[in-house]
């Protein structure tokens, strides 16, 4: 018995020592990943002071200006990592980071059309008198408006995945929200440390509930897209200067009106992918339908980021902005 006792007490003691070890792997990790994303966002980008505010924002490129308009979770990083292959075909990439994104602070009103706004704001700081603008997801919204508040300064209108209005019985938010992802914003997007944890250990809830895309999707695409996709998770670090923006996001999405569709005079691309989580594809089709003379590109899968679909997808919005 006391053989059995000594050997329960090492098991214990050996038990505590590896749960220890682990911990400390875990908490050097845990800061050398902050670490390198905190850097990562704090250079690379300025602060334009313009008065609607400060704005943070990036450019890479020369050439016709175009307006990268991030969604959920981004800021002018996500903006500028999505616009290289644009930057490359010619155009001059202006990727800023929206209202509680980064170093773009919220203010009281932080409305699709103040974004607006801030929008025409920050090209007057840049002397960019016309950009085409791109608006992606949650950014949809406020590039709408843009083309409709300052049309002698929108150039084109390219529409990604876009939070938009489409009726729907009932009423139902104009982006489809499910309990795993609200669950998130209770969660895990409340710090660093447990998005962190996630993305290393819950991955494929992370793609289905933040990325609003089917896992399977990603595990049957090539190496490159799925490296992209992972990515697209890791540099939502650091989510703590990122989660006053997701917070007016849902707030923004979730009670979106129909927009005067046929005042949008410029030339529109509508995109997105039948099997997006979000539900955005009937929007972008019903958008599309409302604009005259704009056009839609759908695709029957590749989720919410579009997965196996980034090459052609910027081919597609490099010859459209070209044209337009």
């Amino acid at each position: 018995m006391a053989k059995i006792g000594l050997d329960r007490g090492a098991a214990a003691l050996l038990a505590g020592v590896l749960a220890g070890r682990l911990a400390g792997i875990t908490y050097r990790d845990y800061h050398a990943a902050i670490h390198r994303a905190r850097r990562r966002v704090s250079t690379g980008s300025e602060i334009a002071n313009t008065p609607c505010g400060p704005v943070e924002y990036a450019m890479a490129g020369d050439g016709a200006a175009v307006l990268i308009v991030h969604g959920a979770g981004g800021g002018y990083d996500q903006g500028l990592e999505f616009a290289k292959p644009l930057a490359m075909s010619g155009f001059r990439i202006i990727a800023m980071s929206r209202f509680g994104y980064l170093r773009t602070p919220l203010p009281t009103d932080a409305s699709a059309a103040a974004q607006a706004d801030v929008h025409a704001c920050l090209l007057d700081a840049l002397k960019v008198e016309r950009a085409a603008v791109i608006g992606a997801s949650a950014g949809a919204p406020s590039a709408m408006q843009f083309a409709l508040r300052h049309p002698a300064r929108c150039a084109a209108l390219v529409l990604l995945v876009p939070a938009v209005y489409v009726p729907r019985p009932g009423n139902a938010p104009p982006m489809h929200t499910s309990s795993a992802t609200a669950l998130l914003f209770d969660t895990v997007l409340k710090s660093d440390f447990l998005f962190w944890m996630a993305t290393r250990w819950a991955r494929r809830i992370l793609i289905r509930a933040l990325l609003a895309t089917p896992p399977a999707v990603v595990e049957n695409a090539d190496v490159e897209e799925q490296a992209r996709v992972g990515e697209l998770l890791d540099h939502i670090l650091p989510v703590s200067l990122r989660r006053l923006g997701l917070i007016n996001d849902a707030a923004v999405t979730s009670s979106l009106q129909r927009f005067d569709l046929e005042r949008i005079v410029v030339p529109t691309l509508a995109i997105s992918m039948a099997d997006d989580l979000f539900g955005t594809f009937d929007g972008a089709r019903f958008t599309a339908e409302h604009i005259s003379g704009a056009r839609f590109i759908g695709y029957p899968s590749g989720g919410h980021v579009w997965v196996g679909h980034q090459k052609e997808i910027t081919s597609e919005i490099a010859a459209f902005l070209k044209h337009a």
